[in-house]
């Protein structure tokens, strides 16, 4: 029981990534804040893993009161806070002709400014227990695809954050701040994305060895295991750090020579 009665906000945790987390959290034995907008779908996470274990909030998370929410939640519910997990993100296909400045504050106060605007919130709380963040990137942190122009800016954003924070908060407060950089990760969402591209529900079965060595890509679980470490006591006195969890080098990679073969 490596996360024994600590308890854990895990942003976007209905679905995905967060709700691979938020579980393996309960089987490590803590508690979890579940939290996202599918209202059906958090409620059945709460049902699976116990209301002992688990509570719920829908909110959007760019909400001004939301991120005081989560935190009032965790307290009151479980008696403190132990740490954050920001996950929830938005996916937003984009390049420098199709981002507008409009998308381009929304996907940026999604993914970055909510983040901050939560580690806010929670600080007086994870001081309390010397407790730890960790945020939710991804690869396109460090350049990102053509049309993921303002998703990858938002990340690298995050890690830009991640770093500072890692640094201030672990030296003046105790509070730990690191970060996971996941590569393509099989979710619900990436597969309601690829149907909304045209492809079929098993797109994932059959892709180029150039993006898939292993012959598949990452399942949520895996991002999971990488999470508890983080979240423990095991990684002491680690702060300021993320971690790209991929199947291949991410810099410096040639891309395929055939474009035709690249997933849309």
């Amino acid at each position: 029981m490596r996360l024994q009665d600590k308890v854990i906000i895990v942003t976007g945790s209905c679905t995905g990534i967060g709700k691979a987390i938020a579980r393996r959290c309960v089987a490590e034995g803590g508690r979890v804040v579940i939290h996202g907008l599918e209202k059906e779908w958090g409620e059945a996470v709460v049902e699976e893993l116990g209301k002992d274990s688990a509570v719920l909030l829908i909110a959007d998370i760019c909400e001004a009161g939301t991120p005081r929410q989560l935190v009032d939640l965790a307290v009151s519910r479980f008696g403190k806070l132990d740490a954050v997990v920001n996950n929830a993100a938005i996916v937003a296909s984009s390049n420098i002709h199709t981002t507008d400045l409009e998308l381009f504050r929304k996907v940026l106060e999604i993914n970055t400014l909510a983040p901050f605007a939560l580690i806010k919130a929670a600080l007086p709380h994870l001081r309390k227990q010397k407790g730890c963040v960790l945020n939710i990137g991804s690869v396109n942190a460090f350049s990102g695809e053509p049309n993921l122009m303002a998703y990858s800016v938002s990340k690298g954003a995050l890690m830009t954050m991640t770093q500072n924070l890692g640094d201030t908060l672990f030296r003046e407060e105790g509070i730990r701040v690191n970060q996971i950089n996941p590569g393509w990760v099989l979710t619900e969402n990436e597969t309601i994305r690829k149907r909304q591209h045209g492809l079929a529900d098993d797109w994932y079965k059959d892709l180029p060895d150039v993006y898939a060595p292993a012959g598949r890509i990452i399942w949520p679980e895996e991002i999971a295991a990488a999470a508890v470490y983080w979240l423990s006591d095991e990684s002491g006195p680690i702060s300021g750090q993320y971690v790209t969890l991929e199947q291949y080098p991410v810099i410096g990679r040639n891309p395929p020579k055939d474009t035709s073969t690249i997933p849309k």
